[in-house]
């Protein structure tokens, strides 16, 4: 019984809402509702639009009246006529006028089940997606419920012999008998591998495809437009901005969903029997009561009477006949006097405890709230940066609900550098535990794309945005900085671990003022690397505070940085430029590579000089200054160029004299201070492990 109950029910949702039949070829409107595509097109054309151009309709077992459930009256079988008939009669005919002559309309379909006048668009039903599911839904329905009597035929059998198709063939489209089949399937054959069906009239799409670009399937989902997408449909500006998820997560998440619907329809479903097992109870209670009550009121009226037929007893003028009756009368009043005395009311005049109190149940379903999926991270930009290895830092939004763990996304981009080009296969890092995580083993030189998303009981969230990460062109130098030259420890003052350095201008830039007007002797401090560069491309970075008066930044050759140091120059003087590599005696070697190269920079800016002759401006051009500062060192070329650390854009380039050990060096000319890029390595371990330097390391000089 419960299963043909069931039976019904399905039945009736696979009934098409407008000509209340088993549906044929279903479509999905965008309210997503299914109707069969015939009833819709005669509905648009009875509103007076075009008719569209549909499939022929199926000759299938559903569509016969003898096919039909038994529980449904008989209706005529639908004519192929029958759209034809609808057009001339609201249409008429229009001799020498052809369809694609009128001007795109926007079609407004009245959707019988919302009962809204949906919008289809200019193309009309052919922008509707076939409801394959359902139509499966209806194929196995007519193989479980007896609807009729109608066999598939083998389509090769040969007549008069022909047998009863047990499969059918999506591939071929056809409909075979256990020997036919074998015979056009033999083994070891590509037809071999082609699915087979249980018999059918209707044979369907194997998969669902774009209505726009034929060939493309569906692998995404726009859960702004709520609609799916092909690749080339989801590269449009309509869908710029839009959450677009891949097909397979939208499946799992509404998959999921459902289940928790399921259990929470299982969970209301006995709270529900709960409740309805009380409120017997108490309406059994309250019964009891009542008729405890009426049998008191039948009590009082009884004894009411009775008093009456007292009081006409009393008018009795015959002796014998008074008395032979008053004595019954008497007890009876007796046993109604001591009832009266103890009578009480079992039942509440107001009525007051028959009002259920449901204040906090509803309390409680208002306050309900159902576990979610955690939103998409944001990617925290100031501290995830490329370096030795990528560092990844992202935070949850306010309103999301937590996170067990994180599962971190990354691939490399090839060929042209921004959003374009290809890429290779996503990689994850899986149970991320906090909210930044470490990628190594990357290539130099390279984009990579990264994304996160977080997971708890609902499932996974959705994805943070894209992050794009420029590594290093060259390996990553770790050195820490060498105070032995030019070191002034009343001015500057080295941070825990020499990475970090700061000068504070003290009595000798002010005497130095003094003598503004007839020269400008300041006093620099000079910081230089622990290691020297001999061989390789080396890469590494830092920071400089905005606020620094002048810091100068870059490498030189080690001996030429300690007789400059050791015998200071006017530094305003026109002949004498650190920045380019020239000092007093450069007239003496204009051909070779300057001995250092430095940019400066402070208060803000960078100071960027000239780039040649093809530079017409007159003098250097400033540029605000980066957050970090990245330097790149081929000591092979002899070449020094400067980036813009996060984004890694070339900021400069200029030529070093690399015919001696070379050496990374900062110069402080007044207040100022700079840190050093650590290696990311170090930071996200206990312990930092021993460096290692595949360059030559200077020798201490025990004279300096």
């Amino acid at each position: 019984k419960n299963k043909k109950k069931g039976s019904i029910d399905c039945e009736r949702e696979l009934h098409c809402p407008v000509c209340e039949e088993m549906v044929k070829q279903p479509i999905v409107l965008p309210c997503m509702h299914s109707v069969c595509v015939l009833c819709a097109a005669e509905v648009l054309v009875q509103r007076g639009y075009p008719p569209p151009e549909l499939p022929p309709e199926p000759n299938t077992p559903t569509s016969s009246p003898i096919t039909r459930s038994p529980r449904q009256t008989r209706r005529p079988p639908p004519k192929t006529d029958r759209l034809d008939r609808v057009i001339r009669t609201v249409c008429g005919t229009h001799p020498g006028r052809r369809r694609k002559d009128t001007p795109p309309v926007i079609m407004l379909f009245p959707c019988p089940t919302c009962g809204k006048d949906v919008e289809l668009g200019e193309r009309g039903l052919a922008d509707c997606l076939r409801n394959l599911t359902l139509e499966r839904i209806v194929e196995r329905y007519r193989h479980t419920v007896s609807l009729g009597s109608m066999a598939v035929m083998c389509q090769f059998c040969k007549p008069p012999q022909a047998l009863e198709a047990t499969k059918g063939c999506a591939d071929c489209r056809s409909n075979f008998c256990n020997e036919c089949f074998k015979l056009y399937h033999p083994w070891g054959t590509p037809r071999a591998q082609h699915e087979h069906i249980l018999p059918t009239h209707s044979f369907r799409p194997k998969v669902l495809v774009c209505v726009e670009h034929e060939q493309e399937r569906l692998p995404f989902y726009c859960r702004s437009c709520q609609r799916l997408l092909c690749p080339l449909c989801k590269l449009r500006r309509a869908h710029s901005g839009h959450k677009i998820m891949p097909i397979a997560l939208a499946y799992q998440t509404l998959k999921t969903v459902n289940i928790i619907n399921i259990e929470l329809r299982g969970v209301l479903a006995e709270r529900q029997g709960a409740l309805a097992m009380f409120l017997e109870g108490a309406r059994a209670q309250r019964a009891g009561t009542l008729n405890a009550q009426l049998s008191e009121k039948q009590s009082l009226l009884e004894n009411a009477a009775l008093l009456t037929y007292t009081q006409e007893l009393l008018k009795e003028t015959d002796q014998s006949c008074f008395v032979q009756a008053a004595r019954v009368t008497h007890n009876r009043l007796v046993k109604a006097i001591e009832n009266l005395q103890h009578f009480s009311l079992f039942a509440d005049p107001s009525f007051r405890h028959f009002q259920m109190d449901v204040s906090r149940e509803l309390k409680a379903l208002s306050s309900m709230d159902f576990i979610q999926a955690p939103l998409a991270p944001v990617i925290d930009t100031q501290k995830t940066l490329a370096y030795d290895q990528l560092y990844l830092c992202w935070r949850l939004p306010q309103d999301s609900a937590p996170a067990w763990h994180y599962s971190v996304e990354y691939q490399r981009k090839v060929g042209s550098s921004g959003s374009n080009g290809t890429h290779c296969s996503w990689q994850r890092l899986d149970d991320v535990g906090g909210t930044s995580a470490v990628i190594d083993k990357l290539e130099m030189d390279s984009v990579y794309v990264l994304r996160v998303r977080g997971c708890n009981k609902a499932g996974f969230g959705e994805y943070s945005e894209e992050v794009y990460l420029h590594t290093p062109p060259a390996p990553v130098l770790s050195f820490c900085l060498d105070s032995r030259w030019g070191l002034h420890a009343e001015r500057v003052a080295l941070g825990k671990g020499q990475t970090y350095a700061r000068s504070v201008p003290g009595m000798t830039l002010l005497q130095a003022a003094d003598r503004a007007l007839t020269s400008c002797h300041l006093t620099s401090d000079l910081l230089v690397a622990d290691v020297s560069i001999t061989q390789g491309r080396h890469y590494w970075a830092c920071s400089v505070e905005p606020g620094s008066y002048l810091v100068k930044v870059g490498v030189g050759i080690e001996a030429k940085l300690q007789e400059w140091f050791h015998l200071p120059q006017d530094m305003a003087s026109p002949r004498y430029d650190p920045d380019s590599g020239h000092d007093s005696g450069a007239e003496d070697a204009q051909d070779s590579p300057p001995p250092f190269c430095f940019l400066t920079m402070g208060m803000g800016k960078i100071l960027l000089p000239k780039c040649g002759a093809s530079n017409t401006s007159t003098g250097p051009l400033t540029a605000p200054l980066p957050p970090r500062l990245g330097l790149c060192l081929d000591f092979e070329k002899g070449r020094l160029t400067f980036y813009d650390a996060h984004s890694l854009r070339v900021l400069w380039e200029g030529t070093v004299d690399c015919s001696a050990p070379v050496c990374p060096a900062f110069c402080f000319i007044g207040g100022g201070a700079l840190q050093l890029q650590e290696q990311i390595a170090n930071c996200s371990t206990e312990q930092n492990p021993p460096r290692r330097v595949t360059i030559q390391t200077r020798a201490t000089d025990a004279g300096h």
